[in-house]
C-alpha cells in the first residue's frame, strides 16, 4: 500500500475541457438580462449557457425541485449559478466568466430568520404534544439558546467529469454521497431518461452531508453535451463554501419544568432553523430536531413547536447530526440549569430522568431497542479525571505561544448526552440494493459484490467485504465500484449504510448461500456452515467444498432489503413511530481556560457510546474520535459569518477547523448492546459523538468561569467580555 488514492479533482480524459460557474454577487436580486457575447469572444471558449439552455426540468432538489439549475430570472442568495462556461483551460474559463454582464435589479434581502417566519416563509413547522399543555412544577429553568452556521469543512471541494456518450447519454464521475438521487435529477434537468444518465462513484474527500446535494454535476453535464467533448469541474475552496450546504443555524428557546428533587415534569421548546435560500433537505432536519428535543429523557408532557424557514442566506441541508445537534446544545444547557436549580450533580439529574429501554418518546413512540443511557453517563463519570496541567506550557491555553500565566487559569468539567435517530425517517421507503456473486477464478471461489453505496470515508468498502466473507466463508472478496448500474443503496447519510446496504449484502449472501447449498440435493442442510471455503457439517466435518458446488457455474442474487417501517408524524400532535432506530452518546469535557484572555484549551474528552455491535471496531472508535471533532469544532472556532447574505469567512485561514494540536487525548469506551431489530444487532454510529460533544464542552466551560455562554460557537469575546 502506498497511500495513494485517485479523487475525483484527480479524473482526466483525453480532450478535456474545463467548466466554470459565474455566481450571483447578491443575496436577492432580480435579472433583466445575461449578455454573454463578450465571454463567446474569448479565444478557448467552446459554450456559455443560461437558464435558457437547460433542456429539461430547470428545477431540482432532494426533497422539493425549488432550486433553479441555473438562475433565470431572479437570484435568492450569494453564490447562486447563473451561468456555466466550457474552456481548454480552467483560467480562460475563469477569464470568460468575467466577461459575462448581467444586469441585476437589487432587492432588500431577509436574512434574519425570525423575520422571515414572521412573514410566513415556512419550509415546515412540525409540533409535538404529549401529555397536559398547561401542567406547572415548583421548579422552572429557562433558556434561550444559539447555534451559528457550522460547515462540513470537508477536504476535497466538489469537483467530477462529465463525459458524453454515443447513444446521447452521459456518463458523470462524480464524488457524491447518493448517485441514484443524483441521477433522478441530472436526468430531469436533461431532458434524458434514467438509463442514459450513467454515474460512477469517483474519489470521495469527506462528505458530512455536503454532497447529498446536486453541485457541479448538472452543470458538467450540460457542458459536455452542448460541446460534444468531456467536461472537468473542480472548485475551489472559496466556491465550495457557496456550492453546498450548511449545518442549520439555529434559535432555540426552552422551558424545562421539575420537581424539587429533579424529576422532568414538563419541556417546552421553541426551535427556529434557517434553511436559507432553497428546501434541501429543512423538512426532515425540522422534524428531527422536533422528535428529539427533549433529548434522551423520560418526559411525562411535552410541547415542542420546530420550524424551518427560508431566508436570504446560503442554503442549509445536511450535516452530521442532522438538527439533533442544535437541539441538544439547547435541551442540555437546560439540564445543567435545572441541575444547578435543585442543587444536584449535573451527572445525577440527569441518570434521574435517563431515558430506558421501553421508554416512549415524546412522540409516542416506543424504544424498543437497549437504551443505555445512565450507563453511559456513568462510565464517563467515572473515568479518571486527568491531573493539573503544572508547569508546561504545551499544556496551558495559549500553547507554547506562552499568552497564558497559569495564575489565570481555571478547570471545568461538564457533560452531556445525545440521542439519534439511525436511517431514513416517517414513512420514506427507504432500502439499499445488492447484488453478490459467487464464482471460480483459477480454481478458487471468489465473490462480487456490487451496490451503489458511497464510500465516503467511512469504511463501508471494508465492511461490505467483511460481511460476505462471514456468510459466504470465502476469503477472495472484491467489492465493486459504486455505480447506477445496480439498484439504490440510499444515501451516505443517517448513520445508514452499514444497517442498510450492510443489511442488502447480508441478505444477498445468504441468497447465494441457500442457491449454493441446493447444489448438494438430499443431504441435511440443517447445521451447515461455509467456512474457509468449505461446506462443515454440524460436528465441523467437511461434507463437500465450495469450490466443487461451484463447478456447476456462478451463482448471483440481486436483493432489495428494507428496514422496519416508519410512519410519518401526525401533523398536529406531531405522534407516530418515525424512526427506525435510536442512538446515544455521552460526553465528559475537561478544559482549561483563561477568560482574561479569552483562550480554551480542552484537557481531555471521554466518550461512552452504544454502538449494538462494532462491526469493524477500528472504524467504529475512529467515527466517535471524528465525530468527536466536529463537535469540538463548533464548540469552540467553526462558524461560517454570515452578514447581509454574505458569507465573510470563505476560507480555511478564517473558517477554523480543529487540528491534531486542538484535539486532546480521547477515552473511548464502546457498549455493545445488541439491537433485535439490525443486521447483527448493530447501530449506526457515525452522527451521536458529534451530538453531545459539542454541550459538553460549553458546559465545562461554563464550569470554570461561571459564565451563562448560550451561544455557540463560543468565541474569546464571550469570555472576556468584549462582545
Amino acid at each position: 500500500m502506498r497511500g495513494e488514492f485517485a479523487f475525483s479533482s484527480d479524473l482526466w480524459a483525453e480532450d478535456m475541457l474545463w467548466g466554470v460557474t459565474l455566481r450571483s454577487p447578491h443575496p436577492c436580486a432580480r435579472i433583466n438580462g445575461i449578455d454573454v457575447g463578450a465571454a463567446l469572444g474569448v479565444p478557448g471558449v467552446y459554450a456559455v449557457l443560461t437558464a435558457e439552455d437547460v433542456p429539461g426540468e430547470r428545477r431540482y432538489g432532494l426533497e422539493v425541485a425549488d432550486q433553479p439549475v441555473l438562475a433565470g430570472d431572479q437570484v435568492c442568495y450569494v453564490g447562486e449559478p447563473v451561468a456555466i462556461v466550457a474552456a481548454d483551460h480552467p483560467e480562460t474559463a475563469r477569464r470568460a466568466a468575467e466577461r459575462i454582464v448581467v444586469d441585476y435589479a437589487v432587492r432588500e434581502p431577509v436574512t434574519d430568520p425570525e423575520a422571515a417566519l414572521a412573514g410566513g416563509q415556512v419550509v415546515r413547522h412540525v409540533p409535538i404534544r404529549r401529555g397536559d399543555p398547561g401542567v406547572t412544577a415548583e421548579v422552572v429553568v429557562t433558556g434561550e439558546y444559539r447555534v451559528g452556521m457550522q460547515d462540513q469543512a470537508f477536504l476535497g471541494p466538489e469537483s467530477g467529469l462529465a463525459v458524453p456518450a454515443p447513444d446521447g447519454g452521459i456518463d458523470l464521475y462524480v464524488a457524491t454521497q447518493w448517485l441514484h438521487a443524483d441521477q433522478r435529477q441530472v436526468a430531469a434537468a436533461l431532458a434524458l431518461p434514467e438509463e442514459k444518465v450513467r454515474l460512477s462513484l469517483a474519489g470521495v474527500g469527506g462528505a458530512f452531508g455536503a454532497r447529498e446535494d446536486l453541485s457541479m454535476q448538472v452543470h458538467a453535464s450540460l457542458l459536455a453535451l452542448r460541446t460534444g467533448r468531456p467536461v472537468k469541474m473542480v472548485y475551489g475552496r472559496e466556491e465550495s463554501f457557496v456550492g453546498h450546504v450548511h449545518r442549520h443555524p439555529a434559535i432555540l428557546r426552552y422551558e424545562h419544568g421539575a420537581t424539587r428533587d429533579g424529576r422532568l415534569v414538563y419541556v417546552r421548546a421553541w426551535i427556529l432553523l434557517d434553511g436559507g435560500a432553497y428546501t434541501s433537505t429543512t423538512p426532515a432536519v425540522v422534524a428531527n430536531a422536533a422528535s428529539l428535543g427533549v433529548g434522551p429523557y423520560q418526559v411525562p408532557n411535552v410541547v415542542v413547536d420546530a420550524y424551518g424557514v427560508h431566508t436570504n442566506n446560503p442554503p442549509c441541508g445536511a450535516m452530521r447530526g442532522f438538527g439533533a445537534v442544535q437541539a441538544c446544545f439547547g435541551y442540555e444547557s437546560q439540564m445543567d440549569r435545572l441541575a444547578a436549580a435543585v442543587g444536584l450533580d449535573p451527572v445525577e439529574v440527569r441518570v434521574r430522568n435517563a431515558m430506558v429501554e421501553g421508554a416512549l418518546m415524546p412522540t409516542g413512540q416506543v424504544v424498543e431497542g437497549p437504551a443505555p443511557v445512565a450507563r453511559l453517563l456513568e462510565l464517563v463519570r467515572d473515568r479518571p479525571v486527568p491531573p493539573p496541567a503544572g508547569a508546561d506550557l504545551r499544556q496551558l491555553p495559549g500553547g507554547v505561544a506562552n499568552t497564558t500565566r497559569a495564575e489565570h487559569v481555571t478547570r471545568g468539567v461538564g457533560y452531556a448526552i445525545g440521542i439519534k435517530n439511525v436511517c431514513f425517517s416517517e414513512g420514506f421507503d427507504d432500502f439499499a440494493t445488492a447484488r453478490v456473486r459467487l464464482e471460480l477464478l483459477g480454481g478458487e471461489p471468489a465473490v462480487l459484490v456490487r451496490t451503489a453505496a458511497a464510500e465516503v470515508g467511512q469504511g463501508l468498502v471494508t465492511v461490505q467485504a467483511q460481511i460476505a466473507r462471514t456468510e459466504l466463508g470465502v476469503e477472495r472478496v472484491v467489492v465493486g465500484t459504486a455505480d447506477t448500474g445496480v439498484g439504490s443503496a440510499g444515501s451516505s447519510s443517517a448513520s445508514r449504510q452499514t444497517y442498510m446496504t450492510g443489511g442488502a449484502v447480508r441478505a444477498a449472501c445468504q441468497a447465494v448461500r441457500g442457491r449454493l447449498l441446493d447444489r448438494l440435493g438430499g443431504i441435511e442442510r440443517v447445521g451447515l456452515e461455509l467456512v474457509g471455503g468449505a461446506v462443515l457439517d454440524g460436528g465441523g466435518r467437511v461434507v463437500t467444498t465450495v469450490a466443487e458446488l461451484l463447478v456447476g457455474g456462478a451463482v448471483e442474487e440481486t436483493v432489495r432489503w428494507r428496514h422496519r417501517p416508519t410512519r410519518p408524524l401526525d401533523p398536529v400532535s406531531g405522534q407516530g413511530d418515525a424512526h427506525v432506530q435510536y442512538a446515544f452518546a455521552a460526553h465528559r469535557a475537561t478544559v482549561d481556560v483563561d477568560a482574561e484572555l479569552g483562550l480554551v484549551r480542552v484537557v481531555e474528552i471521554a466518550t461512552a457510546q452504544d454502538v449494538g455491535r462494532a462491526i469493524n471496531p477500528e472504524a467504529v472508535r475512529g467515527q466517535i474520535q471524528g465525530g468527536t471533532a466536529q463537535g469540538l469544532g463548533l464548540a469552540l472556532m467553526e462558524e461560517l459569518r454570515v452578514v447581509d447574505g454574505v458569507i465573510r469567512n470563505p476560507s480555511f485561514t478564517d473558517y477554523l477547523i480543529p487540528t491534531i494540536l486542538d484535539m486532546p487525548p480521547m477515552a473511548v469506551d464502546v457498549l455493545e448492546l445488541a439491537d433485535p431489530h439490525s443486521p447483527y444487532g448493530l447501530r449506526g454510529v457515525g452522527e451521536p459523538p458529534t451530538i453531545s460533544a459539542t454541550p459538553a464542552i460549553v458546559a465545562a466551560i461554563r464550569a470554570a468561569t461561571g459564565l451563562p455562554l448560550a451561544r455557540v460557537p463560543v468565541r474569546p469575546e464571550h469570555l472576556t467580555g468584549t462582545g
